[in-house]
């Protein structure tokens, strides 16, 4: 069993930024965090023992890793491997106490029905800025012959009579193909006989590797374009070894950094390829130069910022993890931009924080408004999810004299070593030990 003791939502430690530091050098980028959650729920079902190597050192990853044991898969990690055994004996009850510190809860719910054929989970948790619906989760547990119960904030769920081959839509009425449901559905076919239909998936990368390492383990998949993932179930399902890929979304974080203090960073083994074609887009309005080198790449704003007319959406489109980073980038160009926010229509919890800064930011309804460009002063501030946390640190590098960020928990939910890599690149940073 992992030891977990650091993984406590009660980490009031802090860093400590002092701005005006160009950043300069070469990173590496982890392991992708919300690839590697679903890569992790899919380890549920394997018959063999199975690698995830370079997998995420986060506190998530910690999170889950407990989680498997107490329902019976022995897994242990070990660096950046995260290992599986299929278990004696499943146990198939997701504590509270851990379901609720993740987002991808009820995608590790479909995983042990699947396995086990009943289970019992919490409502997600994770990060605050937005509540996390479940309804096309459970819809996906119905349509493959599953009794759902919720109540009081838990998911109840059995099968009860032979499993059949089943049909299910992924698609959601606010911001199209839910991401986490076309998994949930994904790993149910997987021990369904027969072809099981999933219409509208996520084409997500998060979607699209958990498909890679399903195939590898025996279960038929093939994609009829865009609308329709069909999943051939199989009664074993081997084990392995699987890689998981950079996290595209720290590669931008890194980058958001590299080019709101004017430096030059080179991103080790993270070709511009390995971007979204939206970030790629947005990123080049913005006046941030994604360069091929050495197989990575090399990132400048040889013009400074600029500001942007844009919107997130949905893969291949711009993320929204990227987009409070992107605000406060946005900051320091001249002149107005305006950012549409289709994903998480409530997704702003960073303004208040960017404000106090002296950012000159605002949303309405969905769209927030920067104007620019901001002196940005130095500021104590709190992050409440780790996009939030992240782009406060991006606006500290900027900022005139030394900033204290709080939120150091959901910091290190979703990024093994950003602040040391940052420091490592020339940021002028400390951070509280207490």
């Amino acid at each position: 069993m992992p030891t977990n003791d650091t993984a406590t939502t009660t980490d009031q430690r802090a860093v400590r930024i002092t701005g005006g530091r160009r950043l300069a050098g070469t990173a590496t980028v982890q392991g992708s965090k919300n690839i590697a959650l679903h890569l992790y729920a899919a380890a549920i079902l394997a018959d063999d023992p199975l690698t995830l190597a370079g997998a995420p050192e986060i506190l998530d990853t910690l999170v889950v890793a407990d989680i498997l044991h107490r329902t019976g898969t022995r897994a242990t990690v070990t660096g950046d491997e995260f290992a599986t055994r299929p278990a004696d004996s499943y146990f198939p009850v997701i504590p509270d106490d851990l379901g609720r510190r993740i987002r991808t809860t009820a995608v590790m719910g479909g995983a042990l029905l699947a396995r086990t054929g009943k289970v019992t989970f919490p409502t997600p948790g994770g990060d605050a800025f937005c509540a996390r619906y479940i309804d096309r989760h459970l819809a996906a547990m119905e349509a493959a012959g599953a009794e759902v119960e919720v109540d009081r904030g838990r998911v109840r769920a059995r099968f009860t009579g032979k499993r059949l081959p089943f049909i299910t839509d992924a698609e959601t009425r606010s911001w199209g193909p839910s991401l986490g449901a076309t998994v949930t559905a994904m790993l149910l076919a997987a021990r369904t006989p027969g072809t099981s239909a999933i219409l509208n998936p996520s084409v997500e990368p998060e979607v699209t590797h958990t498909a890679a390492l399903l195939s590898q383990a025996g279960v038929g998949i093939e994609w009829r374009g865009r609308k329709v993932l069909n999943v051939t179930g199989t009664d074993r399902i081997r084990g392995g070894v699987f890689t998981v890929p950079p996290d595209r979304l720290e590669a931008a974080t890194l980058a958001l950094a590299a080019a709101i203090t004017g430096g030059t960073v080179h991103l080790d083994g993270f070709p511009p390829a390995a971007f979204p074609d939206g970030l790629v887009s947005v990123f080049a309005d913005a006046g941030i130069q994604l360069d091929p080198l050495d197989g990575g790449t090399a990132i400048c704003t040889p013009a400074g910022p600029r500001p942007v007319q844009m919107a997130t959406g949905p893969h291949p489109g711009f993320p929204t993890d990227v987009q409070p980073q992107l605000t406060a980038f946005l900051t320091q160009a001249e002149g107005t931009s305006r950012i549409n926010e289709r994903i998480y229509t409530q997704r702003d919890t960073h303004l208040p924080a960017l404000a106090a800064f002296g950012a000159a930011v605002n949303a309405t309804g969905s769209v927030i408004t920067v104007r620019g460009r901001s002196a940005l002063t130095g500021a104590d501030v709190a992050g409440e999810d780790i996009r939030a946390v992240t782009a406060l640190v991006i606006a500290a590098l900027a900022a005139e004299g030394t900033s204290t960020i709080r939120g150091m928990y959901h910091l290190r939910r979703g990024y093994g070593s950003l602040l040391p890599k940052l420091a490592a690149l020339g940021a002028d940073l400390t951070i509280d030990q207490e």
